[in-house]
């Protein structure tokens, strides 16, 4: 079975005092970049989250890429070419989505590419309004 992991996720796997970690480091332990993705953009929203969470001590830029290099061992990136990329934005400009919409957009178009069989999310709320046929895939770890 192919999973797909959000940011979301994978932000609450890294930092131990999220109310989501548990679950969270539990699903990301048990991947496999063969049954295991996400989207490459992931790994720029994962470091610029980790970098920005009102922690003290802060989490360092040598630290979100260590933990960035352990996501990329345990799952395969996925990544939209120009077209795909393009024809995204369109759809989402038709659908009415508006601001950071369109990331959660990009993401969804990765996990349908990736074919995924599960999507795991922390913004069950957006990720069902952008993508209502792939309902049935999406849910928190």
């Amino acid at each position: 079975m192919t999973t797909f992991f959000d940011t979301s996720v994978l932000v609450a796997a890294f930092e131990t005092s999220h109310p989501h970690h548990l679950e969270s480091i539990q699903r990301l332990a048990a991947c496999q970049p063969e049954n295991s993705a996400c989207a490459l953009h992931t790994f720029a929203e994962l470091y610029s989250s980790l970098t920005a969470l009102p922690l003290r001590p802060r989490i360092s830029p040598d630290q979100a890429a260590l933990f960035i290099q352990e996501v990329r061992e345990r799952v395969t990136p996925v990544e939209l070419n120009s077209d795909e990329y393009f024809t995204i934005i369109r759809e989402a400009a038709a659908h009415g989505l508006t601001s950071a919409k369109i990331y959660d957009a990009l993401l969804l178009a990765c996990a349908a590419k990736s074919k995924a069989q599960v999507i795991y999310t922390w913004n069950l709320k957006h990720f069902h309004s952008i993508a209502p046929h792939l309902a049935d895939r999406i849910q928190n770890p």
